[in-house]
């Protein structure tokens, strides 16, 4: 693991001062990991912004097919995707101008890490919010 990969500047901006969370694969799935952190980061204040192929509604927010559908700023693009699939969102993040991109636990692209950094977009990668706020 890279110490990069959780810099603390990152972690607290996006946690204190990012309002507005797309979360990329939320669904209306209860169960799923997703769902509780997305719920969780409403519970801190955050707007969040389902990110679907489906575009449902979740937890009484209007989800979008794309992050390029969203017709309003994005603060942090949080990834539940396979690392494998996550880093073209990576890259629809800064390509929409997003500030910051988070990738969950377990989540790694370290190709994606370096493109978003060396374009100016924070990100922060294979940990979660949740953690990140019981650390404090």
């Amino acid at each position: 693991m890279t110490n990069d990969w959780q810099d603390r500047g990152a972690v607290d901006w996006m946690l204190d001062d990012a309002e507005v969370w797309a979360v990329v694969g939320l669904s209306g799935d209860p169960t799923k990991t997703a769902y509780s952190i997305a719920a969780a980061l409403q519970q801190a204040g955050k707007k969040i912004v389902p990110i679907h192929p489906d575009a449902p509604t979740v937890l009484g927010e209007q989800g979008y097919a794309t992050l390029a559908d969203v017709p309003f700023p994005i603060d942090v693009v949080d990834v539940f995707r396979r690392s494998e699939s996550a880093g073209q969102f990576a890259d629809e993040a800064v390509a929409v101008g997003a500030g910051g991109v988070w990738f969950q636990l377990g989540v790694i692209d370290e190709d994606a890490f370096e493109r978003t950094r060396a374009a100016g977009v924070k990100m922060v990668m294979d940990t979660c919010p949740k953690i990140e706020w019981a650390r404090r």
